[in-house]
């Protein structure tokens, strides 16, 4: 039989074998789960886990906030629109909604807040943009112009909202060098007549010792400062000051708080020791020669220590004195806050 034809029977064997075909199936789904991960809308669509909104009857729809009902300045809070079938069958969709109707076959338009192409919308931090205000989210349906759902999420500041400022890290200890390892001895000689013993080998080199860490830096010093919106609802302006950045927050007392943190900075790992060298094998002869001594390992230096926290000083208004529990410092291993009245004038 010919090298080519035995080739071709081996091949024709081996894809008829169920081992090609389990190995074939495992590739497929290997595959299509890949596919179906990376969110491939046809791939899911071929496989019935998502539809084509344009390819199904559809009487009304709704949108909802499923975890509102209202937004803080800084939170990120998903879509669910609901869709009724002539029959009565509802269909929401993908992500929060856990459905089969793609974000993609929806078009949202928002003011105040911006929404996402996954149906998250989202509110900035800074709560000048909000403040006043109510955000409203509009939905359409391109392949169903009939089709509309609004609406409108309250703005909220009853959030545990943070602050963090820390020092500088301190720098990593560098690792010790190894030893060098020790020679081997000269080679000795075996003749019965003229035996030669074979030379030491010499000392391994000790490996040197490890850095010590950098301490971490002391937290920045930060300046609070907190104005009160009187009002039947009263709320706390307060500007955050630190590093030459300013946050602002508005903070409703009933529920919400505000906690400001000057962490020190930790301490830098310590550098390993280096390794000891190895002794040199000693020499063939008669007799041998004596193996040289490992040489010994360099200690591991100490880390660094953290820093402390930086001062925090907070100038509040006469009609915030009130208020000022649900303003919460922490500045570890520094100076006790420093806490000065006067007057306070609206921030924005």
């Amino acid at each position: 039989m010919s090298d080519f034809r035995a080739q071709v029977l081996l091949r024709i064997f081996f894809f008829r074998s169920p081992l090609f075909r389990s190995q074939r199936l495992f590739v497929c789904l290997g595959l299509a789960s890949v596919l179906v991960l990376s969110g491939c809308s046809a791939v899911q669509v071929k496989l019935g886990m998502k539809v084509y909104l344009e390819k199904i009857p559809v009487t009304s729809m709704t949108a909802s906030l499923p975890k509102g009902p209202g937004i803080a300045p800084g939170d990120k809070l998903p879509l669910v629109v609901t869709f009724t079938q002539p029959d009565g069958k509802l269909l929401t969709t993908e992500g929060e909604g856990q459905g089969k109707i793609l974000w993609k076959d929806l078009n949202v338009t928002t003011s105040v807040v911006t929404a996402n192409q996954k149906g998250v919308v989202s509110l900035a931090r800074d709560p000048r943009i909000s403040d006043g205000k109510v955000a409203h989210v509009a939905i359409t349906v391109p392949s169903h112009p009939d089709l509309r759902a609004e609406l409108d999420i309250p703005m909220r500041y009853d959030r545990n909202f943070v602050e963090n400022f820390s020092g500088s890290s301190g720098s990593s200890g560098s690792d010790g060098s190894n030893g060098m390892s020790g020679s081997s001895g000269s080679t000795g000689s075996f003749d019965p007549e003229h035996p030669v013993a074979g030379g030491d080998g010499s000392d391994g080199t000790a490996g040197s010792n490890g850095g010590n860490g950098g301490n971490g830096g002391d937290g920045p010093p930060v300046q609070v400062r907190v104005a009160l919106r009187p009002g039947s609802h009263p709320l706390l302006q307060v500007s955050v000051f630190a590093e030459g950045h300013e946050t602002l927050y508005l903070v409703d007392p009933q529920g919400g708080s505000l906690t400001v943190r000057s962490n020190g900075g930790s301490g830098g790992s310590a550098g390993k020791g280096g390794r000891g060298g190895s002794g040199g094998s000693g020499g063939v002869g008669s007799p041998n020669g004596h193996s040289g001594r490992d040489g010994s390992n360099g200690q591991d230096g100490m880390s660094g220590s953290s820093g402390n926290g930086g001062r925090i000083t907070v100038t509040y208004d006469p009609q915030a004195l009130a208020y000022l529990h649900v303003i919460r410092l922490s500045n570890p291993g520094g100076p006790h806050p420093l806490f000065n009245q006067e007057h306070v004038p609206s921030l924005w």
